[in-house]
């Protein structure tokens, strides 16, 4: 299970379109600089804070109690993903996530609330920052010209009452989401994803 999850999660990053710099332009605060004799502390900060980190917007689209997934399969195992990807220049997170649903299944969405945020700080190149956005659903996508994803195999619509027993990743999302569906509390920053899958085998 932590393979198909590191997999996942190498998979769900796929290419940063945005990236969010130290040194912003505009005149926005950067980050300290430090002086040659600085402790190894804050040479360790600086590492850290020279990361770039992506920004990305998913899709929570629901139809008659299933929820929109991206089947990806590398040969070996299959999971999928909430559709969605990375945010491009001069792109606000619902235009985002739109026109991404759109390129991965040739679906039509209108971007409604935010619902929740998780992140992937470790294991990753970059900081990576999903927010996840309930969608309404409006129809097909006219003379759709589709824009799949390495390793993408289809568009499924998944049974949102076995949600956690299914393969969906980062599984945090999982339990969350039936919450919402059914009408329970949840919370929207679900932190940072993990390795382990504890309702896998519920």
């Amino acid at each position: 299970m932590k393979t198909v999850l590191l997999k996942a999660t190498m998979y769900y990053t796929k290419v940063p379109y945005s990236v969010v710099s130290l040194m912003y332009r505009g005149g926005l605060q950067t980050a300290p600089l430090y002086e040659k004799n600085s402790d190894t502390h804050n040479i360790e900060r600086i590492g850290k804070m020279s990361r770039q980190i992506r920004t990305s917007a998913k899709a929570v689209v629901i139809q008659h109690g299933k929820l929109l997934a991206i089947k990806v399969n590398d040969g070996n195992e299959e999971w999928y993903i909430l559709p969605g990807g990375g945010q491009d220049s001069e792109e606000v997170l619902s235009e985002t996530v739109e026109r991404e649903v759109r390129e991965e299944t040739g679906l039509e969405v209108r971007c409604e609330e935010l619902l929740f945020v998780i992140e992937g700080v470790h294991g990753e190149s970059f900081h990576r920052i999903d927010l996840v956005f309930l969608c309404d659903y409006l129809g097909e996508t006219a003379n759709a010209v589709l824009h799949r994803d390495t390793n993408q195999v289809g568009v499924e619509w998944l049974d949102l009452s076995g949600l956690n027993k299914l393969p969906l990743y980062p599984s945090k999302l999982r339990r969350p989401i039936m919450n919402f569906y059914q009408g329970k509390e949840y919370r929207k920053y679900l932190g940072n994803e993990e390795i382990g899958d504890p309702e896998y085998f519920e």
